[in-house]
């Protein structure tokens, strides 16, 4: 509940006390905005008190109204349609609340709640580069990581590299083939995308192997099976288990050219890990914790010696946590990486960034880790975000299959440098200042418009519409924050103050108090996008603030204005609007830049 709400709900409890001896607690007390065809900011509903105070609707409203125009500081006016009692704030209060926001130098921050908070995201797999669905990923996990922080949590941000495993295997074994020798100095490609054309080129000659054991009679289940590359593929993988000095040289080398590759991705999108963790140290944990289990009677084995839970009880399916033979499954890993992760950094939250498609595999998870009753289980969350559709057609990679990240980006830079040339937005700007804008403007893009949908539903991105200046757009909400600041500049140019007397300030513009009234709640909006783990709610936010602004700038005089007070008041609204854009859009792992 922000300050205003507060204060409100206070002086309503007061008023039913006072007049009604009626106990209504602050926090039982709900106000909503005012309809936009009303006057005034916040709106209590009075149908709920009816039957207690035993008034009619009008007569109810209009007697807490009287009561808090004379006992409260902050009402100075209300209206009642029915059973609406409908407040409006004084100006005074809403200068004062500016001022605030103004000199609050971390302004949308929390205190600290004392709380730790994991969040784990990108965990790409070592076999092909990052594409558009990991954008999300990163964009999310990213955003929730900073928004966390703002929020008060004590945040570690991990990455769990999918470093291990047949598919790894797949890229090795191609390249061990058709390879000859090349690398990603003598071919000039990207890391990551030399290993992720081997993966590729495994999967060509795999088929063309299932098509001639299919022709020669086998059944395509069989000829899956018995390929001749899948089952060196196999071979390979037994023999990095292992530990064969051949086969892990081979990994070691292959994979050291991902993560350069992986890293100038990352560098690109601008997120960093606190922590990278590989499932190549971390595949062999959990066995111990499933012993642990069947002690318990939480997991039992069956005849083959395969050891399972059952979580029919729960509206779930029996699963099983360990073969027959002794060796993991996905979720054995998982049980142990819990553990191994709350002792590097014992938390009170985890968050998976993980896509909607492994919702069973968290929700067995979780019901797992409680049941083995681990202190941290309640706090296991899993964010689970759907996936990301192109137009069709566009910006597919060179496979014709995925939409890569590289590529995505580099798309965007190259669509903000031809839409902002056309525009004319980069005059007075050096060669080198220019292209860190359109990096700037494409970057900014590319992240608003995944981000500012609720993470649960599958999207689409349009690029084309993502770049636009007009609209619900990243860089919309740049260019609104660039011309704040080239007011700012002509306010320090002619000596203008962001200080001001509260007092000389006669009244507000209708365009101010809109402003000033949404600024004051960006606390209250950090605190509700943390508690969602959803970036949207920032996004949005900051985008009717830059509307609201715009609006601002083309109604209301800033330095035409007469009188003094009031313009350095403009000035320093300008400053805050532009205050919490920048910390809003930082929330969002976007910059906004100073000059267009």
């Amino acid at each position: 509940m922000s300050n205003i709400e507060s204060q409100l709900s206070e002086g309503i409890s007061a008023a039913f006390k006072d007049i009604f001896s009626l106990n209504v607690p602050s926090d039982k007390i709900s106000l909503q905005p005012t309809r936009k065809d009303f006057e005034g900011t916040h709106t209590l509903v009075v149908f709920p008190f009816l039957k207690e105070t035993r008034q009619k609707p009008e007569d109810l409203g209009t007697q807490i109204g009287d009561y808090l125009i004379k006992h409260s500081r902050i009402v100075s006016a209300f209206n009642v349609v029915k059973g609406f009692l409908n407040l409006t704030i004084s100006d005074e209060f809403w200068l004062t609340q500016l001022q605030q926001v103004n000199r609050l130098k971390t302004y949308g921050d929390l205190p600290s709640n004392g709380q730790k908070v994991m969040v784990e995201f990108s965990s790409p797999n070592t076999n092909k580069p990052l594409h558009l669905g990991h954008l999300r990923n990163n964009f999310l996990g990213d955003s929730v990581s900073k928004i966390l922080a703002a929020a008060g949590y004590d945040v570690m941000k991990v990455n769990l590299v999918n470093d291990r495993g047949i598919h790894i295997c797949k890229s090795m074994l191609a390249y061990k083939k058709f390879g000859e020798g090349e690398t990603p100095e003598t071919s000039g490609i990207k890391g990551d995308h030399l290993i992720g054309k081997y993966y590729v080129k495994f999967d060509q000659e795999y088929k063309k192997e299932m098509l001639e054991l299919i022709e020669e009679g086998m059944d395509q289940e069989e000829a899956k099976k018995k390929a001749p590359l899948m089952l060196e593929a196999q071979t390979m993988l037994q023999k990095w288990e292992d530990g064969d000095d051949e086969t892990v040289a081979l990994w070691k080398k292959m994979n050291g050219w991902v993560y350069k590759g992986f890293d100038a991705s990352y560098k690109t999108m601008g997120i960093d890990f606190d922590k990278i963790y590989h499932e190549s140290e971390t595949y062999l944990l959990g066995k111990d914790i499933v012993d642990e289990g069947i002690k318990k009677n939480i997991f039992f084995k069956k005849e083959d010696n395969s050891t399972w839970i059952d979580l029919r009880g729960e509206k779930m399916d029996e699963k099983l946590v360990l073969r027959g033979d002794g060796t993991s499954v996905y979720i054995t890993q998982d049980i142990g990486t819990c553990d191994y992760k709350h002792n590097d950094f014992p938390f009170d939250k985890s968050v998976y960034v993980v896509g909607n498609e492994q919702d069973y595999h968290f929700k067995v998870l979780f019901k797992i880790m409680e049941k083995l009753e681990r202190p941290y289980a309640g706090g296991l969350y899993h964010l689970s975000y759907g996936m990301v559709d192109l137009p069709s057609g566009k910006m597919k990679s060179r496979e014709g299959t995925v939409v890569d990240a590289d590529d995505l980006m580099q798309e965007m830079f190259d669509t903000a440098e031809k839409q902002t040339r056309e525009l004319g937005k980069i005059e007075g700007l050096s060669e080198t200042e220019a292209q860190n804008l359109y990096r700037t403007l494409g970057l900014g893009a590319l992240k608003y418009f995944l981000l500012k949908v609720d993470p649960k539903k599958r999207m689409l991105f349009n690029p084309q519409e993502s770049i636009e200046f007009q609209g619900h757009t990243g860089p919309f909400i740049q260019y609104t924050h660039a011309r704040i600041s080239a007011i700012l500049r002509r306010a320090e140019g002619l000596g203008v103050e962001t200080e001001f007397d509260t007092s000389k300030v006669d009244s507000l513009h209708p365009r101010e108090l809109e402003i000033i009234s949404k600024l004051v709640t960006f606390p209250e909006v950090v605190r509700e996008a943390a508690e969602s783990y959803s970036p949207a709610f920032i996004a949005n936010f900051v985008y009717e603030v830059a509307k609201e602004y715009n609006g601002f700038y083309q109604e209301v005089q800033i330095f035409g204005e007469e009188d003094k007070e009031k313009m350095k008041m403009r000035v320093a609204l300008s400053a805050s609007v532009a205050k919490v854009i920048r910390k809003g859009m930082s929330l969002l792992g976007i910059e906004v830049p100073e000059r267009m």
